[in-house]
This record gives C-alpha cells, structure tokens and sequence, in this order.
C-alpha cells in the first residue's frame, strides 16, 4: 500500500464522516457488535426453567470456568466447579508470600484490562468488581536501541488510528510506506474465514517478510505487540496474528485503552467473582481434582473425583541408590517424583508434587532443597516450606527397607462419583488433554484428535524484585518492550498496585516486575542465569535503579500457555463438542466470534453457557464483541 492509497482511503473516510451518511466512513468504522443466538426464536424463549434445576458441572475454575458457571448459576442452574489448585482463577490467580518480615501478594503476572474486554467487564460489574481499575495513561514501549514511544494515545475513527501510528512514532516515516504492501492491507481487511483458509500454515514473521511489511513496523509495533500473545512471531500463525491486531486495534471502538488493578488480582477479580457464584447457590471445591469423565452410552452422566480410601501405590528403589546425604529421585508409575533420605533409623520419603496446585518439584542445587518450577514455592530437604506459594509441607510418605529394597508407599486416594446433566471442562490445555485421555468413551471420539492437537508455547519467566531505590517519579506503571533477549515488558507495582506503594513509600524502595513472554529454544538457560539477564535488562530500561540491591525476589518459570503455532486452527476444537452435553471452554477453544487472552476465556464461558441454554429452551445472555470483520474486508 502506497501514500496515495493511504491518503485517499483517510480522504474517502473522513469525507463520508463529515457527511454523516451511513456510508464511507461511518460503515467502515469499528464498532460494538452482539453475537447471534443458535435458535431464531431466542428473544420469545423464557430466561429460567421452571422445572427441577438441571446440575452442572464445571471443571477448572479460571477465568472460563469461572465465567460459565455465574452465567448458569444465575439462569437457575445447580452448578459445582471443580478446580484442583488450592485457589481459584487459573492464570489469574495468586497467592500470599513471606518477605522481608511482610506478607505480600503475588501473581502469575501483570494483567492489562483492555476496555474492548465486554464479557470480563460484565461479569466484573455484576460480581460490584469494576471499582478496582484504574485507567493506564497509554501504551509505552522501551527500546534497546532508540528512544521510547508511546501509542495507544490518540482516535480509534479508521482510517486515523492507522495514520496516527505514524504520526506519533518518531521511527516510523512516511517514506517507509511508499512501497505496495500486501501485508497492512491483509491487517485492515480481516476476514476470519478469508484470513485463516489464506494464512494460518505460515508464521507471522515469514508473512510480514513476504506480504511486505517494512520492517519498522515490524520492530517498532508488531513485534512488540504480537509477543503479548505468549507466543513468539516465528511460532504465531499469521491469521493468529491479524487476529490479534484486529481485536486489540483495528476491529474496536475503544483503541489500546487498559486498566490495571489498585489491588492483587485475587482481591480485585477472582475473589468478587468467586462470592458471586456462590451467592447465587454455586458450589465451589478447590484443591478437587478431577480424575475423569463418566458417560452412559453417548451422554456424559458425571465427573469421576479424587475422595475418600483406596488402595495404595508404591514405588521401589535399591537402597544403595540413596546417598548418606542428599535425596534420591524416583518416579512412581504415573511419572510424578518421589525423594527419599535416610534417617538415623532408615528412610523417609517425601511426595515431590508441591502443595501449590501439584506440579512436580526437583532439586535446587543451590540450596539442597526443592524447588517448584510453576510458581517458584521452595522446600528444604525435610519438605518444610521456605518461600512461594505451597500452603503446607510436602507430604510424607512411608519408606521401609528389606533386603536391599526400599519401598516407599503412597496412599491411594479413592474415587466420587458426582452425577450431571451437563458438563463444561474449562481447564488449560495439559490438564483437558489428560482428563480426556482418561475418559474413556471422550477419549474414543473425534473430539481425541483435536484435543490431541492443541498444544503450549514456548516457556515464559515471571520475575518480580524488591530493591532498595526507587523508580523515578515519571516512570508509568507498565511498559512494553522491544528489542531485548528476554525482557518483553515490565510493570512497576510500587506505582500502581497496594500493598507496593506504601511499601515503596515507608522503605524509599521499588518493586518491578519482569516478563519474559516466550523464550526461544536457543535463549533457553537456567533459570538463575535467566534471572541474572533480566535484571540486567531492567537497568538497561531503567537506568536509575543501576547498582540496586535486590532484597527479595520471586520467579516463575511455566509453559502453560496456549499455543497458536502455524496449522493449529483447522484442528482447534470449539466449545461444542460431539458428545451432547459436554462444553469446552478456555482461551484455547475455536470461537465464532474475535477475541483474545482473558477475553476468550471468559466469552468462550458465556458461549459454552449460551449451548446449554439453547438446548433447554431458555434464551441466551447477550454476548458483545467486536466488529467481526477489517474496515476494508
């Protein structure tokens, strides 16, 4: 796209605006849109059964499962969530830590509240939870090698927010647009059906190259932008990625406009929404997990859970393999680690799945404990808890010797059965894909070989620091980043978020938080290493915090991130599944509808909900969203 044909489509538009005609510029303009009900007759249908309430089940209580279930549970469903963390809100959940003497909250990670995010606000505003945000005063990005900008500032009227990207850019020139780009046009005329059938087999980068993009405004905008999906643009499939920009950009009324909230996000969203569930009859069991689906024919009649006695399992090793100090590590049969020590007396053995939300823990080296590579919680040798998240010790476990053999024995945990009329499974990609590998009539479906098809991203670092200086006074609370081997973004929490500001008030210090979106294979190090670099980094962004001391810090390192690697979508399941009553929902779900991150957890919720309504009769809740389509499809 030349100059020329950028002016004359700004020059159509504005023209039609002037007019006021729904025409031109009017009918191109992004806008609020509601998604259309299954059944034609939906707005005659009542809004409750009147019968006996139908039960429903709801498995994992993120943002989706948290969304499908207060959607049922106001319509007069009898709903339990089943989540197997201790705590409730998935990736946007938290938990309390002990440091410097303080209890501090924490999280997964700094979450931006974009104003296009309709189905989280409502569910936000119902639950009294919009009081919390507070408006971002733009979208600024640190370069390593430039001086900053700032978007995010100006109109969303198209063909302006386009224009104005340049404009306000002190990179981006004109000039750089004088060549035909295929590449900008394919941003402005998203068209799901077109978009993904043409471009989700190529990566983003490789789209960019060959469809002509300048690559200033690959470095300066996308780039940035596009690694907030978790996902490298090496590894994004480019239709992922149009539709990321059309969601957050191109397709909205409301532009880059954010908040974040005064309060941790367990505070501020997950617990609000929690009480609302429950005021409505929901029943909520944490730190459940579900062990399988139950189905009678082709229905799904229940949910298989964790409880009450069983038999034992056990595990053996020689006991020359355990040292005279240290652990020894063995798997049990389902691959999860076993630690065993000898004592005085014999040996002791420790259950290696944290206490946290059951990820397998592993040796640190550099204390001689255990360390949680999920959440940073940390064990010493005797399992005893030292910092994170764990609620309570590793678990201990009964190891005896004979004749050269130890065995170490783990209690059986025996099984519920909790009946249901209909089924919602709203866990992240790892957990649906083993809970439907072990049901066994879901697993013989065709709905196995999507499942089987989703997959994560590449790891990603969460690194928070208490230091001893503060930022300076002019500083934003977030930044996006560009150009560094780690560091994608960093928020400063001392600005923004309680009990952080009037920590850095009384002690003259800053607390910052480091994101490392997606590490490439061939940055992949370990994780101290990881953590020296960022910190490095940070001083590169903020040179006033150069020769800190670090007094605390806390560091995630996960892959559990939804993948939307080239090829994924033609497999991607939707919420609809082939089984009659069971409903997928979750970030990682095929949506007939344009949305991304917390958005699509929570609208896939409400749709997942929407099917179950719809099937018994009663109308749908109102789902918004954005324009389906670019200004120029």
């Amino acid at each position: 796209m030349n100059r020329r044909t950028l002016l004359r489509i700004g020059g159509a538009s504005l023209a039609a605006a002037s007019l006021g005609v729904l025409g031109g510029g009017v009918a191109i303009q992004p806008r609020r849109v509601y998604r259309r009900a299954a059944r034609p007759d939906d707005a005659t249908l009542p809004e409750r059964p009147t019968g006996p309430p139908k039960r429903v089940v709801v498995v994992g209580g993120g943002l989706a499962g948290l969304s499908a279930a207060i959607t049922l549970a106001e319509r007069g469903f009898s709903v339990t969530l089943f989540e197997a963390a201790s705590h409730l809100g998935g990736k946007v959940g938290g938990w309390t830590i002990r440091a410097l003497g303080e209890d501090f909250p924490v999280e997964h990670g700094f979450h931006g509240f974009f104003a296009q995010y309709y189905n989280l606000r409502a569910l936000l505003a119902d639950a009294g939870a919009l009081g919390d945000l507070v408006p971002s005063t733009g979208y600024p990005v640190l370069f390593a090698d430039r001086p900053p900008e700032r978007f995010g500032t100006t109109t969303s009227i198209f063909p302006l927010n386009l224009l104005s990207v340049i404009t306000q850019s002190d990179t981006l020139k004109f000039a750089d647009f004088t060549e035909p780009s295929e590449g900008l046009l394919d941003l402005m005329r998203f068209d799901p059906a077109v978009t993904f059938d043409q471009f989700d087999d190529i990566d983003f980068a490789t789209f960019a190259k060959e469809r002509a993009i300048p690559a200033s405004m690959v470095d300066t905008v996308l780039r940035p932008f596009g690694d907030t999906t978790l996902n490298r643009i090496e590894r994004l499939s480019a239709a992922e990625a149009l539709r990321f920009f059309h969601f957050y950009f191109m397709g909205n009324p409301e532009g880059l406009a954010f908040d974040y909230t005064r309060t941790d996000s367990m505070t501020a969203i997950v617990e609000p929404l929690a009480a609302r569930l429950r005021d409505l009859g929901g029943t909520i069991r944490t730190g459940t997990r579900v062990r399988r689906i139950a189905h009678e024919g082709k229905r799904v009649v229940g949910v298989v859970v964790e409880g009450g006695p069983a038999a034992a399992d056990s595990v053996t090793l020689p006991a020359a393999d355990v040292p005279s100090e240290g652990l020894a590590e063995v798997r049990d049969g389902a691959g999860s680690p076993v630690f065993v020590s000898r004592t005085e007396t014999g040996f002791t053995a420790l259950d290696g799945r944290c206490t946290h939300k059951g990820c397998p823990v592993g040796k640190d080296a550099a204390t001689g404990g255990l360390r949680c590579p999920c959440h940073g919680g940390t064990f010493d040798a005797a399992g005893r808890v030292t910092g994170g998240p764990p609620p309570r010790p590793l678990d201990t476990l009964v190891a005896t010797e004979a004749e050269g053999v130890v065995t170490v024995t783990r209690p059986g945990s025996g099984e519920e059965l909790v009946d249901a009329d209909w089924c919602v499974v709203a866990c992240e990609v790892r957990g649906l894909k083993k809970l439907m590998a072990a049901s066994e009539y879901v697993g013989s479906s065709g709905l196995a070989v999507q499942i089987a098809s989703l997959g994560e991203s590449d790891p990603y670092v969460v690194l928070r620091v208490w230091l001893d200086r503060p930022v300076n006074a002019d500083r934003d609370a977030f930044y996006t980043t560009s150009r560094f081997r780690y560091t994608d973004s960093l928020a400063i929490y001392s600005r923004f978020q309680e009990p952080f500001v009037a920590w850095a008030s009384r002690t003259g210090g800053a607390v910052v938080e480091l994101h490392a979106y997606a590490i490439a294979p061939d940055d992949m190090a370990p994780i101290d290493t990881i953590r020296d670099a960022m910190l490095v980094e940070m001083t590169r962004l903020l040179p006033e915090l150069l020769g800190a001391t670090v007094l605390h810090q806390e560091m995630q390192l996960q892959d559990d991130f939804s993948r939307f690697a080239p090829g994924d979508y033609a497999l991607r399941p939707g919420t609809v599944t082939p089984i009659p009553n069971l409903l997928l929902a979750g970030d990682h779900v095929k949506l007939d509808i344009v949305a991304h991150l917390m958005e699509a957890a929570c609208a896939s919720g409400r749709i997942a909900a929407n099917a179950i309504l719809s099937a018994e009769g009663l109308r749908e809740v109102p789902i918004p969203t954005v324009d389906p389509k670019g200004p120029i499809a």
